[in-house]
C-alpha cells in the first residue's frame, strides 16, 4: 500500500492509514475479475450498483493489502458479492474489511450511450 491511497492524501481523513474509499476501490477490483465468467455476451462490462461494507482495521502505509470477491447470488444482470480485504503479514492473512457488493451486467455501447443522453 503507498502513500497516494491513504486517508490523507485523497481526502478521507488526515492519517497516513489505507482509506476506506481505496479498499471500497479494491473490493470492486476483485468484483469485477469475479464476474467475468458472466459476461458471456459480446460487449458487456459490469457497474457497481451498491455497496455495504465494514471497515474493521486501520492498514499502515507500505503494509500489503488484498481482497476477494465471491459471488453469492445472481438475480437476473444482478450479480452480488461477499468481498473481504486482508492486510498480508508473513503468512498471514489478517482481515481488515468486509462486506456485500452488488454489480449489474449491461451492454457497454447502450450504457453510455444512455449516460450520453441530455
Amino acid at each position: 500500500m503507498t502513500s497516494d491511497v491513504t486517508a490523507a492524501a485523497i481526502g478521507s481523513g488526515d492519517l497516513p492509514v489505507f482509506s476506506t474509499p481505496m479498499m471500497i476501490a479494491l473490493m470492486e477490483q476483485a468484483a469485477c475479475k469475479a464476474i467475468d465468467p458472466y459476461l458471456v455476451a459480446e460487449g458487456h462490462t459490469s457497474v457497481g450498483t451498491h455497496v455495504d461494507v465494514r471497515h474493521l482495521a486501520a492498514t499502515p502505509e507500505g503494509a500489503t493489502v488484498e481482497a476477494t470477491a465471491e459471488v453469492t447470488d445472481v438475480q437476473g444482470r444482478a450479480v452480488t458479492f461477499r468481498v473481504v480485504a486482508h492486510q498480508v503479514i508473513a503468512d498471514e492473512r489478517v482481515e481488515i474489511g468486509h462486506g456485500i457488493h452488488t454489480r449489474a451486467i449491461v451492454d457497454r455501447t447502450r450504457f453510455l450511450d444512455a449516460v450520453r443522453r441530455p
